[in-house]
């Protein structure tokens, strides 16, 4: 046996979908880089489903509609459990607005075997708006943007998610430790 062999045995990977899901300018991406990073460290197999980057790549030619946050949701949600039923973590920090979208990814995962956790980042929209990374409150505010989720088009807040961050209290190392604890208890880190 070589050593790689060797080292393959004794390290298993538990894959498994971390969906960070809140208003824009929540913290979700934020969080989930700090989190990949440490699990990184620790040997983990991590990747982070941007939904920007998914929109750009996976989703191009959807728009913002019910019908096609939904159709761009179930098509991140078969990435994360196809990656997570593989050994990876999927850190998913994608709004996903609509309850029903959100428990048919689970329901996927569920299927599968493959672990599904729900993390709230309930930021309120309050603060949200002050952060602007994207300056989408502010568009949206002078009229040049509509359908801002949370503002003019529903969220609906989960109601019992795995876990719930409320990142206007806390540190994104906070978060992400309490994330990680969370990951741990569950015994995926």
């Amino acid at each position: 046996m070589t050593i790689t062999q060797e080292i393959q045995e004794t390290h298993v990977t538990t894959g498994a979908t971390v969906w960070l899901t809140g208003l824009p300018s929540a913290g979700k991406t934020t969080i989930a880089y700090e989190l990949a990073g440490r699990l990184r460290e620790e040997g983990h197999r991590v990747e982070v489903l941007d939904g920007d980057e998914i929109r750009e790549f996976i989703s191009a030619g959807l728009g913002f509609s019910r019908a096609d946050r939904h159709t761009n949701v179930q098509r991140i949600g078969f990435l994360a459990e196809l990656l997570a039923r593989n050994g990876v973590k999927a850190l998913v920090p994608v709004i996903a607005p609509y309850a029903d979208s959100r428990e048919e990814v689970r329901g996927r995962h569920q299927e599968s075997g493959a672990a599904y956790l729900e993390v709230h980042v309930a930021t309120p929209v309050e603060v949200c708006s002050v952060r602007d990374v994207k300056g989408l409150y502010a568009k949206q505010a002078a009229g040049e943007l509509s359908g801002l989720t949370g503002v003019d088009d529903p969220y609906e807040v989960p109601e019992s998610p795995d876990l719930r961050i409320e990142s206007q209290h806390q540190t994104v190392q906070e978060s992400a430790a309490a994330l990680h604890a969370l990951l741990t208890e569950r015994g995926l880190a």
